[in-house]
């Protein structure tokens, strides 16, 4: 049985998700970044119990399948951006239409009338929050970052970061409050 299970967004809401499961007793095939897959049908009782144990981690089920969709839409955009592998060249459009097998158009317009942002900004916006992650860090030096991150040059990383932040990246990297939020949690400024 696949179950496509929302607000999944790193290695540690697999782990937390797995330990869910075997406590409930129920094996699974496959776990990844939004779906699980377990090796029998479950009755009812098991699955009102997992959507309990779920929801008290911060996770859902999702049984609707445009909500479904996208959950998939946003999980491949976390893991591009957090796998740091986006080249120069890289277009959203045609990177999640070949892994959805659905047209772009449609794909943006269901999700910005659900999520009340455009699947453009919810990209830079995820990408963002990785630059202030990176800063924060300090391990790589902002040309560094805006090369992983696929940007044109420093100046179009730094103009867009000031856009949603309010601040340079510099900026950023001396203030006492860097304002990050979680993954899952990505809001307009």
């Amino acid at each position: 049985m696949e179950l496509y299970i929302k607000n999944m967004v790193c290695p540690r809401c697999i782990s937390s998700i797995e330990n869910i499961f075997k406590n409930l007793d129920i094996a699974l095939e496959n776990l990844e970044l939004g779906t699980a897959i377990t090796r029998a049908s479950l009755t009812q009782e098991q699955l009102r119990e997992l959507e309990l144990a779920l929801k008290e981690q911060g996770f859902e089920i999702l049984k609707d399948y445009p909500l479904q969709l996208i959950e998939k839409i946003k999980t491949l955009i976390l893991q591009k951006v957090q796998g740091l592998d986006i080249e120069e060249h890289f277009k959203l459009s045609s990177f999640l239409s070949d892994h959805t097998h659905k047209e772009y158009s449609s794909l943006s317009k269901l999700f910005s009338q659900t999520e009340n942002i455009t699947l453009e900004q919810y990209y830079i916006f995820q990408k963002i929050e990785k630059v202030k992650e990176l800063l924060t860090y300090k391990e790589y030096s902002l040309t560094q970052i805006a090369d992983m991150l696929g940007y044109k040059s420093l100046q179009h990383l730094s103009s867009q970061f000031k856009k949603v932040t309010g601040l340079s990246p510099s900026q950023f990297q001396k203030a006492k409050n860097k304002l990050r939020y979680p993954l899952d949690k990505i809001i307009i400024s």
